[in-house]
């Protein structure tokens, strides 16, 4: 399955599950990515660390560990207006 961390820049997909335990689960919880949330990648660092994006209607930046371990369906590319 892909992962969030698989999203090229101007796409978006859906959360479906999120691997791992623990604190950096739950962490990743806090922050609002959770099974069905919608999740845009906005941009991505030169070196490919952070990736920033939007999630339930505000900007958030993960890193690339991070955003492995969030599995992702629905993959689309979105037209910015």
């Amino acid at each position: 399955m892909a992962t969030l961390r698989d999203v090229k820049v101007g796409e978006s997909c859906t959360v479906a599950a999120l691997k791992g335990a623990g604190a950096v689960k739950r962490r990743i919880m806090d922050m609002g990515l959770t099974k069905g949330t919608e999740v845009h990648v906005k941009k991505v660092a030169p070196l490919g660390d952070p990736i920033e994006l939007t999630v339930r209607g505000y900007e958030l930046s993960i890193r690339k560990d991070e955003a492995a371990s969030i599995e992702v369906v629905d993959v689309h590319k979105v037209e910015e207006a």
